[in-house]
C-alpha cells in the first residue's frame, strides 16, 4: 500500500515565497478545486491519501513534499531554505511518526525535499538556493547506513533539482538541460521537455504511471510517444506559487 500524505491549500497561499516567477493573482476556489482533483488522482492510482488540514498562517503549507524526505527505513524532516516555511516541518513530524521513525536536520543545516531526487539507492541533491552543504552533509550521514549514496548536483535558473529533473519511468528521466547537467545521474535514459515548456520536468511516478501537469502538452506527447503512462492533471493555480505535481504530496509504501 501507498500512503500519500497532502495538505490543503492555504487561504495565504497568494503571500507564498516565489524565486523565479513574478507574483500573480491566485484563484482560491480553482486552487482548492485543483488540489482535491489532484488528491483524487492519487488515490485512483492506488494510494491511499492521508490528507492534512489547511494551515492558513503558512502559504506553501500545501508543498507538504519541501518538509520531509521518506525513505524506506526512515523519515528525514527537514529544515527548509526559507525561513518563513520552517514550522512547516515542525507540523509534519507527528504525521511521519506514525509510519516511520523520525529524525531532523539541525541548523544550520537547510535542505528542502523537492531538492532531493531519489532514483533506487541513489540520492541526488540540488546545490540550489535551498539546501545546502551542511544540510546535505547531514542528509548522507543519515542516509549512508541504510545503503544509500547521496550525491550533490549544482542546479541554475530553477527553485529545486526536481524543477529541473525527475524520473518519469523506471531508470528513464525528463530533464530541463538548461537548468541541470543530466549526465550526473549516471546509467539512466535522458528525455528532454520540448524547448517552449522549460517548466515540464516535473512529474509524479507512481509505480509505473506518471502524474504529469496539462499545462505542457508537448512535452506530454514527448512523454508518450517514448510509451510513458500519463495521467494528466491540471495544476495551473498551483504552479503560479512556484509549485508542481511532486511538491503536494508525500508517497511511500505504508510497509504494513
Amino acid at each position: 500500500m501507498l500512503v500519500a500524505i497532502t495538505r490543503g491549500v492555504s487561504a495565504r497561499i497568494g503571500a507564498c515565497e516565489l524565486t523565479h516567477l513574478s507574483r500573480n493573482a491566485i484563484d482560491m476556489d480553482l486552487a482548492r478545486a485543483q488540489h482535491r482533483a489532484y488528491e483524487s488522482a492519487l488515490a485512483a492510482l492506488g494510494c491511499r491519501v492521508d490528507s492534512l488540514p489547511a494551515l492558513d498562517d503558512l502559504p506553501d503549507s500545501v508543498f507538504v513534499e519541501d518538509a520531509a524526505i521518506v525513505l524506506d527505513e526512515i523519515a528525514i524532516v527537514t529544515r527548509p531554505g526559507a525561513e518563513s516555511r520552517r514550522p512547516e516541518a515542525a507540523l509534519i513530524a507527528p504525521v511521519l511518526a506514525n509510519y516511520r521513525r523520525v529524525t531532523f536536520i539541525q541548523a544550520p543545516g537547510t535542505l528542502d525535499g523537492g531538492d532531493v531526487l531519489r532514483l533506487g539507492r541513489r540520492l541526488f541533491v540540488g546545490q540550489s538556493g535551498r539546501s545546502n552543504e551542511s544540510g546535505i552533509e547531514q542528509l548522507r550521514a543519515v542516509a549512508w547506513p541504510y545503503g544509500y549514496t547521496v550525491t550533490a548536483v549544482p542546479v541554475r535558473g530553477c527553485l529545486h533539482l526536481k524543477s529541473a529533473i525527475t524520473e518519469v519511468a523506471p531508470g528513464v528521466v525528463l530533464v530541463n538541460p538548461a537548468w541541470v547537467d543530466a549526465s550526473a545521474f549516471g546509467h539512466v535514459t535522458v528525455m528532454g521537455v520540448d524547448p517552449g515548456e522549460p517548466y515540464g520536468a516535473n512529474g509524479l511516478l507512481i509505480g509505473d504511471r506518471l502524474l504529469y501537469p496539462e499545462s505542457f502538452p508537448a512535452t506530454s506527447r514527448r512523454l508518450e510517444d517514448a510509451g510513458v503512462d500519463v495521467v494528466p492533471v491540471d495544476v495551473s493555480e498551483i504552479q503560479k506559487a512556484e509549485g508542481a505535481v511532486t511538491c503536494c504530496s508525500l508517497v511511500f509504501s505504508a510497509q504494513e
